[in-house]
């Protein structure tokens, strides 16, 4: 599916892997930002990526208490970037340039240790 046209929304987006123009895996939809008026259509303006952004989906007190844990700040990927949804969301743009993947960064050389990591 391209991004113009109809998309569900909460089966279309949410949840959903992004992954940057170089193929790299760099998180998942956590949230979108609409716009629009009331009694007009509305439009997905921006894809909501950390944990800020979910905490409004789950419980209180389990969002508060993994909010502490792992607070991050909510990156903002405008729609304008989204190239193809599909089984993913594909951007046009790499991880690096949106601020996306940096828990992967971080964790990359530890992992590279184990062997069969692909690293």
């Amino acid at each position: 599916m391209s991004t113009s046209g109809e998309l569900d929304v909460a089966y279309g987006i949410l949840d959903h892997q992004i992954v940057d123009s170089e193929n790299r895996r760099c998180g998942k939809v956590d949230d979108v930002e609409l716009e629009g008026k009331v009694g007009e259509e509305m439009r997905v303006a921006a894809l909501l990526v950390g944990v800020s952004a979910w905490r409004g989906r789950v419980p209180r007190p389990l969002a508060g208490l993994i909010a502490r844990y792992f607070a991050r700040q909510v990156v903002r990927v405008p729609w304008e970037v989204v190239k193809e949804v599909d089984s993913a969301v594909h951007l046009g743009q790499t991880a690096a340039e949106l601020d996306l993947g940096r828990g992967d960064d971080r964790w990359q050389k530890r992992i590279a240790r184990i062997p069969g990591s692909g690293f």
